[in-house]
Formats: C-alpha cells, structure tokens, sequence
C-alpha cells in the first residue's frame, strides 16, 4: 500500500532541493578594493550551511578551502603579497564569484564629524583646484552611507570606487588629500574608508556597551541632545556604518571630530580613548590612530573649545596615537569650517609617514609643552619636538599670559632662546602660571624652525570657568 504524502511536504521537500542558497558577501567585499599588503586578510560572507567553498587568488594560484557553517555565515583568512595589481579573487561553492581589479596596498578608515565629511560638494577650493586632474586609479573610495541602527549590522550601503573628479565630489576632501600623499611618497595602492557624519558626537561612534557602563560616559551622555541633523544615541553609527567593516583589514584610522563635545569637554578624554581602546578590540589590532585637533572657532561657551582641544592633546598619551594641530590654518574663528583641507590632510599623513610607515628626514610633531621653571619674576617654559629651536611669527608673541597666586593672567612678554621660552610681566611679581593660546578664539604665532604650530597649552590645572 502506497503512502500518501501530503501536498505540503512535497512542496518542502522540492524547495529544499531546488533552492541551494548562492555565496553572498559583505559589500565591502568586492571589485575594485584594495586590500592590506602583506597581512592575513579575512574573507567573509554567507551560504548554505554545509557548504563547501574554495578560494582562490590570482596573485599565487593559492586555494583556500572553507566550509559554511550552521548559521549560514562563513569566513576565510588568506594570506596578502607586497603592494601591486589588479588581481582576481574567485569563490567556487554553489555558485561563483569573481571580484575583479582588486589591488594590494595600504587601507585606512576616515571618520568624524562635518569636517571629515566635508567635500567637493562643500565648494572647497582645494578640491576644486585640483578635481580635473584627481583621477588616480591607485586610490580607491568605500563612501559608506549615513545609517543607524541599535545592534551591529553586518550589511551597509556603500561601494569601492577609483578616485576621479565625479567620486571627489562626495568623498572626504581630508581622506583625499590623505590618501594622495601617502600614495605619492609609499609608491602603493591606496584604500580610503570613509565614516563621517556632520554633527555627530563621539559617543554615536562608541559602542554602547562603554557609555552605559561607564556611569561617568553615560551622564555625559545625557548632554548630547537631538539636533535633527544626526543621530544623537550612543553607539548607533557605530552599530551601522563601522561595525559591518571591522573585520576588513586595515593599516589605521584618521579622525576629525571634537566641535560637537565642546559641551562636554571635561569627559572627552575619557570618551576617546574609550572609544579608540573599543575600535581596536574589534579591529584585534593596536590601530595608529591619528586625529586632528579641533580649530579655533568662537563658541558660545567661554573656553569650552579650549578645554576640548586639552583633552585632545591628553589623548596623546594613549599608545599608537598622534595630533594635528591647526591653530594656522584656520582663517575664519567665526565659521566651524576651515576650509583648508589641503594641509590637515597632508600632516596627517606625515604623522603615518613617521610613525606607521617609519619614513625619516621631516618634522611631524608639534612643539609641546614640556615643563616649566620659576626664575625669581620669570618663567622658563621648556617643549618637546623643538630641536631645531623655536620662532615667532610677527613683531611678538601674541596670546601668551602669565598668572601669579591671585589666578588673575595678564598679557606677558617673552623671549626665545632655542627651544625655550623666557615669560614675564612687569606686574607679576612671582609668577606661577603661564597659558598659550589658550582660549575658543586664540590662534597663536609661536612655531617650531621647521614650521609646525606650538600645541597651545597652559601649566596651571586651575578650574577654568566656561560661563
């Protein structure tokens, strides 16, 4: 006697035989990227569960086998030569993939806020100056897409593209000019990720997990409030834009962010380095991270840029870390966008080019303060990265104060001998304090033989009143 099998199970039973899932990949994963030289490279994606999958490079003819697994998601390593290309990368399993122009060579991720997403699109000059004739198809563009999300994603919008005059009009000018630099002086394929957000506070970047279990992080949190332009929320860029790339490697991070916590700038420290120490976990890397401190701009609250751009200049002291300073380069305290994106992008790469990269033969630091000797009714004000000495732009030195115990600061006078600097005035009998630079608005001319802007600075740790 036949068994009569029920209409249902037939229709399953042929499904499950006719619908054999293809591989599919992140879109991070695809022709045209650039992928990190001389590292072992992750691979990922989804297919069946029980799939067999082989990977080949064009570059050795090496296969490398993987299996799916039980919750359709695989993931392969394979091993990168030295810079070069275009090459291939097959995938064989139920399907195949081919990703074709792929080239080897230095991959890095440019995040932020305005002024890292800033553009062609913004009317920048120095894009505009040199849009047509910026194709080079040894850099390479991934513009992920603004999103946000409560949970880490594993798909985003976004696609790998060759640097030409089109792509230049939305890819960051800072990125750019980033890329360009280490592309002419490394002489190797250039990948630039983009992940910047005008607006946006350091804690939508930061995972959640740290601001919420950080009671500190999370009561300043609280402070940053909706605006309407970007999300607001700890953790939700990060969650969208940067977490479905983390296992894509890469040699660094380039950072411009810092106007949008100037209101919360007593805990900004404690935010980055958080938020740096968290990218690297999930990186599984100690990541060069390389970020510009913020430009000097006329905020509503009185030294809250100041004391943000102190912050920034403490992070410094996390490992595998540097700061550009651009306290010259601003042009206009009254708008949050300098518009020179040119040379931040350029010393940016200097900081890669020295530390990352170990090239030799230019200065890349800034002058910093080192400490301070009290000589009777003088200061001596000694810095680091000042070998060849210091100078003063103009007739004197400008924004440069000195305090004694009544903490009232007056204009002070100074002489520069090497890399020191003697401060006085007259009306300060024993002086204990000496600040540089050190307000919303001040822009100091007080720079190394090699051209690099002192690090403004004060020596005192004196509350700073922000009202």
């Amino acid at each position: 006697m036949k068994m009569k099998i029920p209409l249902l199970l037939w229709c399953l039973a042929g499904c499950a035989l006719s619908s054999r899932a293809n591989i599919r990949l992140p879109e991070v994963l695809s022709s045209n990227m650039v992928l990190q030289q001389q590292s072992q490279v992750k691979l990922w994606g989804w297919a069946d569960p029980g799939e067999h999958i082989s990977i080949t490079t064009s570059w050795d003819q090496q296969v490398y086998p993987v299996t799916t697994a039980g919750d359709a998601a695989w993931v392969a390593t394979i091993t990168t030569p030295a810079a070069g290309g275009p090459f291939t990368i097959t995938l064989k399993g139920n399907n195949t993939i081919t990703l074709q122009n792929i080239l080897l060579g230095e991959v890095w991720v440019c995040s932020g806020q305005s002024n890292m997403e800033m553009c062609g699109n913004w009317g920048l000059k120095d894009i505009k100056a040199i849009q047509p004739a910026a194709g080079n198809n040894n850099i390479r563009f991934f513009k992920i897409t603004k999103a946000t999300a409560a949970h880490p994603q594993d798909r985003l919008t976004a696609q790998w593209v060759a640097c030409d005059s089109t792509a230049l009009n939305t890819f960051s000018a800072v990125g750019y000019f980033f890329g360009r630099k280490l592309n002419e002086q490394l002489k190797v394929p250039i990948g630039l990720i983009d992940a910047s957000w005008g607006g946006t506070a350091a804690e939508v970047w930061t995972p959640d997990s740290i601001v919420k279990n950080n009671p500190v992080l999370k009561e300043a949190a609280t402070h940053i409030l909706p605006n309407g332009m970007c999300p607001h929320l700890p953790g939700v860029a990060w969650n969208a834009m940067l977490a479905p790339v983390t296992r894509y490697a890469i040699a660094g991070v380039i950072w411009y962010q810092g106007e949008n916590n100037t209101g919360t700038a007593a805990t900004y420290r404690l935010l980055f380095t958080s938020m740096i120490d968290a990218w690297r976990r999930a990186w599984q890397q100690l990541l060069p991270f390389y970020f510009v401190q913020i430009a000097p701009f006329n905020y509503r609250e009185k030294n809250t840029g100041a004391l943000l751009r102190e912050a920034q200049q403490q992070s410094m002291q996390h490992p595998n870390t540097g700061m550009v300073v651009t306290t010259d380069i601003t042009g206009n305290v009254y708008d949050v966008h300098p518009a020179n994106k040119h040379d931040v992008g350029y010393r940016l790469a200097d900081w890669a080019l020295g530390e990352t990269y170990h090239r030799q033969g230019f200065s890349y630091k800034n002058p910093l303060f080192k400490e301070m000797m009290i000589k009777k009714d003088k200061v001596i004000i000694s810095f680091e990265n000042a070998q060849q000495g210091l100078s003063v732009r103009g007739d004197s030195l400008t924004e440069l104060f000195i305090a004694g115990n009544d903490r009232q600061f007056y204009p002070a006078r100074a002489t520069v001998k090497k890399n020191t600097l003697m401060v006085w005035n007259n009306k300060v009998k024993q002086p204990v304090a000496v600040r540089y630079a050190f307000s919303n608005t001040a822009i100091g001319n007080l720079f190394s033989k090699n051209g690099l802007p002192v690090v403004p600075f004060r020596t005192d740790h004196w509350e700073v009143p922000t009202k």
